[in-house]
C-alpha cells in the first residue's frame, strides 16, 4: 500500500506545483501568497510519503485530497484534478491493502511449506 500511496502523493506534488503556476495569473493573489501555500502543500505531500505507515498518515492524505479539491475555487481545473487524485488515493489504499494481504498470505504459505530445519 505504501508504494501506491507514495506514487500518488508524488504525482500530487507536481500537480500542486503546476497549479501554483496557473494561480500566479490571478490578479487578486500575490506571488508570495501563491508560493507560500503551494510550497507548504508540496512539502506536505513529500513528508506524507514517509508518514504513510504511521497512525493518522492515511487520514492526513485524505485531508490533502480535500485541500486539492478545494483549491478549485482558485484554479477551477483543480476541481477535476483534485477529484481524479482523490480517486487515485482511494484506489491506492484499497488495492494496496489487497496486495499487502496477498503478500502476507504467500509469505505464510511459503513458510509453512518450507522444510523444517533441525
Amino acid at each position: 500500500m505504501r508504494t501506491l500511496c507514495a506514487s500518488t502523493l508524488i504525482g500530487e506534488f507536481f500537480v500542486i506545483g503546476f497549479a501554483g503556476l496557473v494561480a500566479m495569473k490571478d490578479p487578486d493573489l500575490t506571488v508570495t501568497t501563491v508560493w507560500t501555500i503551494s510550497g507548504i502543500c508540496m512539502l506536505f505531500s513529500l513528508l506524507l510519503c514517509g508518514m504513510l505507515t504511521r497512525p493518522g498518515g492515511i487520514q492526513l492524505g485524505w485531508a490533502l485530497q480535500i485541500a486539492l479539491i478545494a483549491s478549485g475555487f482558485v484554479v477551477p481545473h483543480m476541481f477535476f484534478l483534485g477529484a481524479v487524485f482523490a480517486g487515485l488515493w482511494w484506489a491506492s489504499i484499497h488495492f494496496g491493502r489487497k496486495v499487502d494481504e496477498a503478500k502476507a498470505r504467500f509469505a505464510a504459505q511459503a513458510e509453512a511449506e518450507a522444510p523444517q530445519a533441525g
